[in-house]
Protein backbone atom coordinates (compact mmCIF):
# COMPACT_ATOMS: atom_id res chain seq x y z
CA UNK A 1 0.00 0.00 0.00
CA UNK A 2 2.48 2.37 0.72
CA UNK A 3 4.27 2.03 -2.44
CA UNK A 4 0.81 2.79 -3.80
CA UNK A 5 0.50 5.80 -2.21
CA UNK A 6 4.31 6.80 -3.21
CA UNK A 7 3.08 6.05 -7.00
CA UNK A 8 0.12 8.52 -6.39
CA UNK A 9 2.08 11.19 -4.84
CA UNK A 10 4.00 11.27 -8.26
CA UNK A 11 1.49 11.16 -10.38
CA UNK A 12 -0.23 14.27 -8.44
CA UNK A 13 3.46 16.40 -9.27
CA UNK A 14 2.50 19.37 -11.28
CA UNK A 15 4.64 18.70 -13.97
CA UNK A 16 3.88 14.88 -14.10
CA UNK A 17 0.37 15.97 -13.69
CA UNK A 18 -0.13 18.76 -16.70
CA UNK A 19 1.80 16.13 -18.93
CA UNK A 20 -1.04 13.42 -18.26
CA UNK A 21 -4.03 15.49 -18.20
CA UNK A 22 -2.27 16.82 -21.62
CA UNK A 23 -1.92 13.41 -23.43
CA UNK A 24 -5.54 12.39 -22.14
CA UNK A 25 -6.93 15.26 -23.59
CA UNK A 26 -5.08 14.21 -27.02
CA UNK A 27 -6.03 10.58 -26.17
CA UNK A 28 -9.27 10.99 -26.45
CA UNK A 29 -9.15 13.23 -29.89
CA UNK A 30 -7.18 10.44 -31.33
CA UNK A 31 -9.83 7.78 -30.17
CA UNK A 32 -12.24 9.94 -31.50
CA UNK A 33 -11.28 10.40 -35.00
CA UNK A 34 -11.77 7.39 -37.34
CA UNK A 35 -8.60 6.18 -38.53
CA UNK A 36 -6.43 7.23 -35.70
CA UNK A 37 -6.09 5.37 -32.30
CA UNK A 38 -4.34 5.56 -29.22
CA UNK A 39 -1.43 3.15 -30.14
CA UNK A 40 -0.81 5.91 -33.25
CA UNK A 41 -0.50 8.34 -30.18
CA UNK A 42 1.67 6.32 -28.02
CA UNK A 43 3.77 5.15 -31.07
CA UNK A 44 4.34 8.76 -32.30
CA UNK A 45 5.23 9.69 -28.12
CA UNK A 46 7.78 6.98 -27.68
CA UNK A 47 10.76 9.32 -29.49
CA UNK A 48 9.64 12.48 -27.25
CA UNK A 49 10.05 10.10 -23.89
CA UNK A 50 14.08 9.69 -24.77
CA UNK A 51 15.40 13.08 -22.69
CA UNK A 52 12.34 12.80 -20.27
CA UNK A 53 12.74 11.46 -16.92
CA UNK A 54 10.76 7.62 -16.72
CA UNK A 55 7.94 9.10 -13.96
CA UNK A 56 6.88 11.53 -16.54
CA UNK A 57 7.66 9.37 -19.29
CA UNK A 58 4.92 6.81 -18.41
CA UNK A 59 2.41 9.37 -17.26
CA UNK A 60 2.36 11.09 -20.75
CA UNK A 61 1.97 7.49 -22.45
CA UNK A 62 -0.58 5.72 -20.15
CA UNK A 63 -3.03 9.40 -20.44
CA UNK A 64 -2.39 8.61 -24.10
CA UNK A 65 -3.54 4.92 -23.64
CA UNK A 66 -6.98 5.72 -21.06
CA UNK A 67 -8.22 8.94 -23.74
CA UNK A 68 -7.45 6.40 -26.89
CA UNK A 69 -10.05 4.04 -25.37
CA UNK A 70 -12.87 5.86 -23.63
CA UNK A 71 -12.52 8.03 -26.86
CA UNK A 72 -13.24 6.06 -29.37
CA UNK A 73 -17.52 5.63 -28.30
CA UNK A 74 -17.71 9.34 -29.34
CA UNK A 75 -17.95 9.16 -32.94
CA UNK A 76 -19.39 5.15 -32.98
CA UNK A 77 -22.61 7.55 -30.73
CA UNK A 78 -22.22 10.88 -33.05
CA UNK A 79 -22.03 9.38 -36.43
CA UNK A 80 -22.35 5.54 -36.05
CA UNK A 81 -18.60 4.93 -37.28
CA UNK A 82 -16.56 3.36 -34.58
CA UNK A 83 -13.18 5.66 -33.69
CA UNK A 84 -11.38 2.76 -32.71
CA UNK A 85 -12.32 -0.98 -33.15
CA UNK A 86 -13.09 -0.73 -29.17
CA UNK A 87 -15.98 0.96 -29.72
CA UNK A 88 -17.36 -1.46 -32.76
CA UNK A 89 -20.33 -2.65 -30.70
CA UNK A 90 -21.00 0.92 -29.19
CA UNK A 91 -22.50 1.66 -32.41
CA UNK A 92 -25.31 -0.85 -31.90
CA UNK A 93 -27.57 0.97 -29.49
CA UNK A 94 -25.16 4.10 -29.57
CA UNK A 95 -26.08 5.58 -32.96
CA UNK A 96 -29.48 4.81 -32.91
CA UNK A 97 -29.83 6.52 -29.86
CA UNK A 98 -28.54 9.23 -30.62
CA UNK A 99 -30.88 9.49 -34.46
CA UNK A 100 -33.98 9.74 -32.04
CA UNK A 101 -32.66 12.92 -30.25
CA UNK A 102 -30.93 11.40 -26.84
CA UNK A 103 -27.13 12.04 -27.99
CA UNK A 104 -26.61 13.17 -24.32
CA UNK A 105 -27.84 10.33 -22.99
CA UNK A 106 -25.90 8.39 -25.14
CA UNK A 107 -23.23 9.97 -24.45
CA UNK A 108 -23.21 9.92 -20.39
CA UNK A 109 -23.87 6.41 -20.90
CA UNK A 110 -20.46 5.73 -22.90
CA UNK A 111 -18.60 8.39 -20.32
CA UNK A 112 -19.74 6.53 -17.12
CA UNK A 113 -19.48 2.99 -18.98
CA UNK A 114 -16.54 3.73 -19.57
CA UNK A 115 -15.26 5.22 -15.83
CA UNK A 116 -16.43 2.62 -14.17
CA UNK A 117 -14.81 -0.21 -16.28
CA UNK A 118 -11.52 1.66 -16.00
CA UNK A 119 -11.72 2.22 -12.65
CA UNK A 120 -12.42 -1.32 -11.50
CA UNK A 121 -10.38 -3.21 -13.31
CA UNK A 122 -7.25 -1.23 -12.53
CA UNK A 123 -8.27 -1.87 -8.93
CA UNK A 124 -8.80 -5.57 -9.70
CA UNK A 125 -5.68 -5.47 -11.59
CA UNK A 126 -2.99 -3.39 -8.87
CA UNK A 127 -4.33 -6.58 -6.60
CA UNK A 128 -3.62 -9.05 -8.69
CA UNK A 129 -0.32 -8.39 -10.38
CA UNK A 130 1.47 -8.78 -6.91
CA UNK A 131 -0.17 -12.35 -6.55
CA UNK A 132 1.16 -13.41 -10.11
CA UNK A 133 4.45 -11.74 -10.10
CA UNK A 134 5.24 -14.11 -6.89
CA UNK A 135 3.90 -17.08 -8.25
CA UNK A 136 5.88 -16.55 -11.42
CA UNK A 137 9.42 -15.91 -9.27
CA UNK A 138 9.02 -19.69 -8.40
CA UNK A 139 8.96 -20.49 -12.17
CA UNK A 140 11.98 -21.94 -14.16
CA UNK A 141 13.36 -20.94 -17.68
CA UNK A 142 10.98 -23.75 -19.09
CA UNK A 143 7.69 -22.80 -17.63
CA UNK A 144 8.51 -19.25 -19.08
CA UNK A 145 9.68 -20.22 -22.44
CA UNK A 146 6.25 -22.17 -22.81
CA UNK A 147 4.36 -18.86 -21.61
CA UNK A 148 5.84 -16.61 -24.00
CA UNK A 149 5.35 -19.75 -26.52
CA UNK A 150 1.71 -20.06 -25.37
CA UNK A 151 1.24 -16.28 -25.82
CA UNK A 152 2.20 -16.10 -29.73
CA UNK A 153 0.50 -19.19 -30.00
CA UNK A 154 -2.62 -17.83 -28.91
CA UNK A 155 -2.94 -14.52 -30.64
CA UNK A 156 -1.92 -16.05 -34.10
CA UNK A 157 -4.73 -18.39 -33.31
CA UNK A 158 -6.83 -16.35 -32.74
CA UNK A 159 -6.80 -13.69 -35.55
CA UNK A 160 -9.07 -12.44 -38.15
CA UNK A 161 -9.25 -14.52 -41.14
CA UNK A 162 -7.39 -17.68 -40.19
CA UNK A 163 -4.87 -19.02 -38.44
CA UNK A 164 -2.13 -19.64 -40.79
CA UNK A 165 -1.91 -15.79 -41.41
CA UNK A 166 -1.51 -15.47 -37.87
CA UNK A 167 1.18 -18.19 -37.80
CA UNK A 168 2.89 -16.24 -40.09
CA UNK A 169 2.98 -13.15 -39.03
CA UNK A 170 4.30 -14.26 -35.63
CA UNK A 171 6.84 -15.68 -37.81
CA UNK A 172 7.62 -12.81 -39.36
CA UNK A 173 7.81 -11.00 -35.88
CA UNK A 174 10.30 -13.91 -34.82
CA UNK A 175 12.51 -13.34 -37.89
CA UNK A 176 12.94 -9.58 -37.38
CA UNK A 177 13.64 -10.42 -33.75
CA UNK A 178 16.49 -12.56 -35.00
CA UNK A 179 18.35 -9.37 -36.62
CA UNK A 180 21.55 -8.43 -35.37
CA UNK A 181 24.05 -9.99 -32.92
CA UNK A 182 23.64 -13.33 -31.47
CA UNK A 183 22.94 -12.68 -27.70
CA UNK A 184 25.78 -15.56 -27.00
CA UNK A 185 28.39 -16.07 -29.37
CA UNK A 186 28.26 -12.53 -30.56
CA UNK A 187 27.89 -13.24 -34.29
CA UNK A 188 25.94 -11.67 -36.36
CA UNK A 189 22.68 -12.81 -37.77
CA UNK A 190 20.88 -11.47 -40.83
CA UNK A 191 22.65 -8.35 -41.14
CA UNK A 192 23.92 -8.93 -44.25
CA UNK A 193 27.13 -6.82 -43.38
CA UNK A 194 24.92 -3.55 -42.77
CA UNK A 195 26.65 -2.26 -39.24
CA UNK A 196 23.55 -0.59 -39.22
CA UNK A 197 21.49 -3.95 -38.23
CA UNK A 198 23.79 -5.05 -35.54
CA UNK A 199 21.80 -3.89 -32.67
CA UNK A 200 18.72 -5.18 -34.59
CA UNK A 201 15.40 -3.46 -35.80
CA UNK A 202 15.07 -0.64 -33.72
CA UNK A 203 11.68 -0.47 -31.53
CA UNK A 204 10.55 2.98 -32.39
CA UNK A 205 11.06 2.47 -35.83
CA UNK A 206 9.38 -0.49 -35.90
CA UNK A 207 5.63 0.92 -33.83
CA UNK A 208 6.26 3.63 -36.35
CA UNK A 209 5.72 1.97 -39.03
CA UNK A 210 3.48 -0.62 -37.95
CA UNK A 211 0.91 2.05 -36.63
CA UNK A 212 1.63 5.59 -37.76
CA UNK A 213 3.26 5.55 -40.87
CA UNK A 214 1.62 2.94 -42.63
CA UNK A 215 -1.81 3.97 -40.92
CA UNK A 216 -2.01 7.23 -42.97
CA UNK A 217 -1.39 5.42 -46.23
CA UNK A 218 -4.01 3.25 -45.42
CA UNK A 219 -6.64 5.74 -44.77
CA UNK A 220 -5.56 7.87 -47.89
CA UNK A 221 -6.19 4.65 -49.81
CA UNK A 222 -9.55 4.27 -48.50
CA UNK A 223 -10.39 7.96 -49.15
CA UNK A 224 -11.52 8.06 -45.46
CA UNK A 225 -10.29 11.78 -44.84
CA UNK A 226 -13.71 13.40 -44.65
CA UNK A 227 -16.44 12.21 -42.00
CA UNK A 228 -19.93 13.02 -42.63
CA UNK A 229 -21.55 16.08 -40.89
CA UNK A 230 -22.51 15.62 -37.13
CA UNK A 231 -26.17 16.70 -36.70
CA UNK A 232 -27.05 16.32 -33.64
CA UNK A 233 -28.17 18.46 -30.59
CA UNK A 234 -26.38 17.83 -27.23
CA UNK A 235 -28.28 19.63 -25.05
CA UNK A 236 -28.55 18.74 -21.43
CA UNK A 237 -26.90 16.21 -19.19
CA UNK A 238 -28.35 13.26 -20.13
CA UNK A 239 -28.04 11.34 -17.00
CA UNK A 240 -30.54 8.80 -16.34
CA UNK A 241 -29.91 7.16 -12.95
CA UNK A 242 -32.13 4.69 -13.66
CA UNK A 243 -29.87 3.56 -16.71
CA UNK A 244 -27.34 2.45 -14.55
CA UNK A 245 -28.94 0.73 -11.71
CA UNK A 246 -31.45 -1.44 -13.69
CA UNK A 247 -28.26 -2.46 -15.40
CA UNK A 248 -26.14 -3.90 -12.28
CA UNK A 249 -25.93 -7.01 -13.83
CA UNK A 250 -24.93 -6.22 -17.04
CA UNK A 251 -22.24 -3.90 -16.12
CA UNK A 252 -20.62 -6.58 -13.51
CA UNK A 253 -21.20 -9.21 -16.70
CA UNK A 254 -18.92 -6.51 -18.84
CA UNK A 255 -16.66 -6.12 -16.15
CA UNK A 256 -15.52 -9.41 -15.82
CA UNK A 257 -15.59 -10.15 -19.53
CA UNK A 258 -13.55 -7.03 -19.87
CA UNK A 259 -11.20 -7.90 -17.39
CA UNK A 260 -10.50 -12.13 -18.66
CA UNK A 261 -10.02 -10.65 -21.99
CA UNK A 262 -7.61 -8.33 -21.73
CA UNK A 263 -5.88 -10.11 -19.71
CA UNK A 264 -5.10 -12.96 -22.60
CA UNK A 265 -1.54 -11.59 -23.97
CA UNK A 266 -2.89 -9.87 -27.33
CA UNK A 267 -6.40 -9.69 -27.39
CA UNK A 268 -7.36 -6.27 -25.90
CA UNK A 269 -10.44 -3.76 -25.94
CA UNK A 270 -11.35 -4.57 -29.60
CA UNK A 271 -12.38 -8.13 -28.89
CA UNK A 272 -13.50 -7.82 -25.32
CA UNK A 273 -16.49 -5.27 -26.58
CA UNK A 274 -17.47 -7.51 -29.51
CA UNK A 275 -17.65 -10.12 -26.67
CA UNK A 276 -18.93 -8.63 -24.03
CA UNK A 277 -21.87 -7.12 -25.68
CA UNK A 278 -22.61 -10.79 -27.41
CA UNK A 279 -22.33 -12.07 -24.21
CA UNK A 280 -24.59 -9.75 -22.13
CA UNK A 281 -27.65 -9.84 -25.46
CA UNK A 282 -27.84 -13.53 -25.32
CA UNK A 283 -28.32 -13.49 -21.31
CA UNK A 284 -30.39 -10.44 -21.26
CA UNK A 285 -33.93 -10.82 -20.31
CA UNK A 286 -34.67 -8.44 -23.42
CA UNK A 287 -32.52 -9.31 -26.08
CA UNK A 288 -35.14 -7.74 -28.82
CA UNK A 289 -34.21 -4.26 -27.36
CA UNK A 290 -30.47 -4.90 -28.30
CA UNK A 291 -29.67 -2.83 -31.58
CA UNK A 292 -32.45 -0.59 -31.00
CA UNK A 293 -30.93 2.46 -28.90
CA UNK A 294 -31.20 0.75 -25.26
CA UNK A 295 -28.25 1.49 -23.00
CA UNK A 296 -27.73 -1.93 -21.53
CA UNK A 297 -26.31 -2.04 -25.12
CA UNK A 298 -23.89 0.52 -24.36
CA UNK A 299 -23.14 -0.14 -21.28
CA UNK A 300 -22.04 -3.64 -22.16
CA UNK A 301 -19.80 -2.43 -24.42
CA UNK A 302 -18.37 0.41 -23.05
CA UNK A 303 -17.72 -1.31 -19.54
CA UNK A 304 -16.02 -4.26 -21.54
CA UNK A 305 -13.52 -2.28 -23.55
CA UNK A 306 -12.44 -0.28 -21.01
CA UNK A 307 -11.80 -2.78 -18.25
CA UNK A 308 -10.03 -4.69 -20.68
CA UNK A 309 -7.10 -2.16 -19.91
CA UNK A 310 -6.74 -2.62 -16.64
CA UNK A 311 -6.42 -6.88 -17.90
CA UNK A 312 -3.93 -6.09 -20.10
CA UNK A 313 -1.87 -4.45 -17.68
CA UNK A 314 -1.88 -7.75 -15.59
CA UNK A 315 0.35 -10.03 -17.76
CA UNK A 316 2.47 -7.04 -18.52
CA UNK A 317 3.88 -6.00 -15.34
CA UNK A 318 4.00 -9.23 -13.75
CA UNK A 319 4.97 -11.57 -16.85
CA UNK A 320 6.34 -9.02 -18.93
CA UNK A 321 3.84 -9.91 -21.52
CA UNK A 322 1.65 -7.29 -23.29
CA UNK A 323 -1.72 -7.64 -22.94
CA UNK A 324 -2.32 -5.78 -26.38
CA UNK A 325 -1.19 -3.38 -28.90
CA UNK A 326 -1.19 -0.69 -26.39
CA UNK A 327 0.71 -2.63 -23.67
CA UNK A 328 3.10 -3.58 -26.43
CA UNK A 329 3.84 -0.08 -26.84
CA UNK A 330 4.10 0.54 -23.24
CA UNK A 331 7.20 -2.54 -23.17
CA UNK A 332 8.99 -0.75 -25.76
CA UNK A 333 9.16 1.96 -23.60
CA UNK A 334 10.17 0.37 -20.05
CA UNK A 335 12.94 -0.88 -22.71
CA UNK A 336 13.69 2.41 -24.15
CA UNK A 337 14.37 3.39 -20.78
CA UNK A 338 16.42 0.31 -19.21
CA UNK A 339 13.70 -1.42 -17.11
CA UNK A 340 12.39 -5.09 -17.60
CA UNK A 341 8.80 -6.02 -17.29
CA UNK A 342 8.00 -9.13 -14.93
CA UNK A 343 7.63 -10.48 -11.84
CA UNK A 344 11.00 -9.29 -10.97
CA UNK A 345 10.44 -5.44 -11.55
CA UNK A 346 7.42 -6.03 -8.77
CA UNK A 347 10.48 -6.31 -6.28
CA UNK A 348 13.21 -4.29 -7.84
CA UNK A 349 11.20 -1.53 -8.81
CA UNK A 350 7.59 -1.38 -6.72
CA UNK A 351 7.12 2.37 -6.82
CA UNK A 352 7.45 2.10 -10.58
CA UNK A 353 5.27 -0.72 -11.10
CA UNK A 354 2.73 0.93 -9.50
CA UNK A 355 2.80 4.02 -11.26
CA UNK A 356 1.11 2.43 -14.15
CA UNK A 357 -1.87 1.61 -12.00
CA UNK A 358 -1.91 5.01 -10.78
CA UNK A 359 -1.54 7.09 -13.63
CA UNK A 360 -4.34 4.90 -15.11
CA UNK A 361 -6.74 5.42 -11.89
CA UNK A 362 -6.24 9.36 -11.98
CA UNK A 363 -6.15 8.97 -16.11
CA UNK A 364 -9.71 7.67 -15.78
CA UNK A 365 -11.46 10.57 -13.73
CA UNK A 366 -9.88 13.25 -15.61
CA UNK A 367 -11.26 11.78 -18.70
CA UNK A 368 -14.16 11.49 -16.70
CA UNK A 369 -14.11 15.23 -15.74
CA UNK A 370 -13.04 16.34 -19.17
CA UNK A 371 -15.76 14.20 -21.39
CA UNK A 372 -18.47 15.40 -19.35
CA UNK A 373 -17.72 18.98 -18.99
CA UNK A 374 -16.56 19.10 -22.70
CA UNK A 375 -19.45 16.62 -24.02
CA UNK A 376 -21.46 19.21 -25.84
CA UNK A 377 -18.29 20.32 -28.08
CA UNK A 378 -17.60 16.83 -29.23
CA UNK A 379 -18.99 17.60 -32.90
CA UNK A 380 -16.09 20.03 -33.14
CA UNK A 381 -13.39 17.38 -32.94
CA UNK A 382 -14.74 15.11 -35.60
CA UNK A 383 -14.22 18.30 -37.65
CA UNK A 384 -10.62 18.64 -37.67
CA UNK A 385 -9.10 18.54 -40.85
CA UNK A 386 -7.30 15.38 -41.97
CA UNK A 387 -4.70 17.50 -44.05
CA UNK A 388 -3.15 19.14 -40.78
CA UNK A 389 -3.26 15.88 -38.41
CA UNK A 390 -1.58 13.51 -41.26
CA UNK A 391 0.95 16.30 -41.67
CA UNK A 392 2.05 16.67 -38.53
CA UNK A 393 1.99 12.61 -37.63
CA UNK A 394 4.29 12.31 -40.61
CA UNK A 395 7.09 14.86 -38.96
CA UNK A 396 6.35 13.27 -36.00
CA UNK A 397 7.06 9.62 -37.55
CA UNK A 398 10.11 10.99 -39.29
CA UNK A 399 12.10 13.15 -36.54
CA UNK A 400 11.12 10.39 -33.76
CA UNK A 401 12.61 7.33 -36.14
CA UNK A 402 15.56 9.56 -36.77
CA UNK A 403 16.06 10.69 -33.18
CA UNK A 404 15.92 7.25 -31.65
CA UNK A 405 19.40 6.51 -32.77
CA UNK A 406 20.44 9.55 -34.93
CA UNK A 407 20.76 7.68 -38.37
CA UNK A 408 18.94 7.92 -41.51
CA UNK A 409 19.22 4.24 -41.89
CA UNK A 410 16.32 4.07 -39.19
CA UNK A 411 13.97 6.30 -41.02
CA UNK A 412 14.22 4.24 -44.40
CA UNK A 413 13.92 1.07 -41.90
CA UNK A 414 10.73 2.59 -40.73
CA UNK A 415 9.35 2.96 -44.17
CA UNK A 416 10.33 -0.65 -44.87
CA UNK A 417 8.16 -1.60 -41.79
CA UNK A 418 5.04 0.54 -43.18
CA UNK A 419 5.70 -1.27 -46.78
CA UNK A 420 5.63 -4.57 -44.93
CA UNK A 421 3.00 -3.45 -42.95
CA UNK A 422 0.59 -2.31 -45.86
CA UNK A 423 1.18 -5.64 -48.24
CA UNK A 424 0.15 -7.28 -44.66
CA UNK A 425 -3.35 -5.34 -44.81
CA UNK A 426 -3.89 -6.53 -48.30
CA UNK A 427 -2.91 -9.53 -47.85
CA UNK A 428 -5.39 -9.82 -44.68
CA UNK A 429 -2.20 -10.93 -42.30
CA UNK A 430 -2.59 -9.24 -38.96
CA UNK A 431 0.27 -7.21 -37.32
CA UNK A 432 -0.66 -8.18 -33.59
CA UNK A 433 0.92 -11.34 -33.85
CA UNK A 434 4.25 -10.00 -35.54
CA UNK A 435 4.50 -7.05 -32.75
CA UNK A 436 3.89 -9.47 -29.60
CA UNK A 437 6.54 -12.55 -31.60
CA UNK A 438 9.08 -9.26 -31.69
CA UNK A 439 8.59 -8.19 -28.45
CA UNK A 440 8.95 -11.85 -26.92
CA UNK A 441 11.31 -13.14 -29.54
CA UNK A 442 14.90 -12.14 -27.47
CA UNK A 443 12.76 -13.42 -24.11
CA UNK A 444 11.72 -17.01 -26.33
CA UNK A 445 15.40 -17.39 -27.73
CA UNK A 446 16.90 -16.80 -24.11
CA UNK A 447 14.63 -19.21 -21.92
CA UNK A 448 14.67 -21.72 -24.51
CA UNK A 449 18.47 -21.40 -24.05
CA UNK A 450 18.61 -21.23 -20.60
CA UNK A 451 16.01 -24.56 -20.33
CA UNK A 452 18.36 -26.75 -22.94
CA UNK A 453 21.57 -25.90 -21.04
CA UNK A 454 20.16 -26.15 -17.43
CA UNK A 455 19.03 -29.27 -17.22
CA UNK A 456 20.92 -32.79 -18.85
CA UNK A 457 17.85 -33.97 -20.25
CA UNK A 458 17.97 -31.26 -22.74
CA UNK A 459 14.37 -30.09 -24.25
CA UNK A 460 12.81 -33.69 -22.39
CA UNK A 461 12.59 -31.11 -19.40
CA UNK A 462 10.16 -28.46 -21.22
CA UNK A 463 7.49 -31.58 -21.14
CA UNK A 464 8.59 -32.78 -18.04
CA UNK A 465 7.73 -30.21 -15.73
CA UNK A 466 3.44 -29.79 -15.44
CA UNK A 467 3.04 -26.30 -15.86
CA UNK A 468 5.54 -26.25 -19.03
CA UNK A 469 3.24 -29.40 -20.78
CA UNK A 470 -0.04 -27.70 -19.91
CA UNK A 471 1.09 -23.86 -21.55
CA UNK A 472 2.62 -26.19 -24.47
CA UNK A 473 -0.59 -27.94 -24.49
CA UNK A 474 -2.92 -25.34 -24.56
CA UNK A 475 -0.71 -23.87 -27.30
CA UNK A 476 -1.27 -27.21 -29.96
CA UNK A 477 -4.52 -26.99 -28.99
CA UNK A 478 -4.79 -23.48 -30.31
CA UNK A 479 -3.13 -24.33 -33.46
CA UNK A 480 -5.55 -28.07 -33.90
CA UNK A 481 -8.69 -26.74 -32.77
CA UNK A 482 -9.22 -24.38 -35.54
CA UNK A 483 -8.36 -27.17 -37.81
CA UNK A 484 -10.54 -29.90 -35.94
CA UNK A 485 -13.59 -28.28 -34.98
CA UNK A 486 -14.68 -27.54 -38.94
CA UNK A 487 -14.37 -31.12 -39.81
CA UNK A 488 -16.36 -32.44 -36.64
CA UNK A 489 -18.77 -29.71 -37.40
CA UNK A 490 -19.15 -31.27 -40.57
CA UNK A 491 -19.32 -34.37 -39.77
CA UNK A 492 -22.12 -33.92 -37.48
CA UNK A 493 -24.16 -31.89 -40.51
CA UNK A 494 -23.20 -35.35 -42.24
CA UNK A 495 -24.88 -37.36 -39.60
CA UNK A 496 -27.76 -35.35 -39.40
CA UNK A 497 -28.32 -34.71 -43.20
CA UNK A 498 -28.26 -38.51 -43.00
CA UNK A 499 -31.05 -39.14 -40.27
CA UNK A 500 -33.14 -36.41 -42.19
CA UNK A 501 -33.12 -38.78 -45.32
CA UNK A 502 -33.97 -41.51 -43.97
CA UNK A 503 -36.86 -40.50 -41.88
Amino acid sequence: MSNYLAALLLCFQPANFILLLLCVLAGIIFGAIPGLNGSLGISLLLPLTFGMSTNASFGMLCGMYVGGVSGGFISAVLLGIPGTPSAIATCYDGYPMSKRGEAARALSLGIIGSFIGEVFSVAIASCMCTFIADLALKLGPWEYFSLCACAITLVAALSKENMAKGMMAAAIGLLIGCIGLDPITGVPRFTFGEKNLTGGIDITALMLGAYALSQIAKSYARGSQKLPDVKVDITGNGLIASDFTSNIVTIVKALMVGLWIGFLPGMGSALSNMVSYSFCKSTSKHPERFGTGCPEGILASEVSNNAATGGALIPMISLGIPGDGATSLLLGALTIHGLTAGPLMMQQHPVTSYLFFAYMLVGAFIVLAVEMLAKRWFPYILKIPYHYLYTAILVMCYVGSFTSTNTMFNVRVMIVIAVLALFMDVARVPMSPLILAYILSSSLEEYLRKGMTYSPEGAVTFVKRPLSLLFLLIALGCVIAPVILPLIRKDKGKVANGSKLED
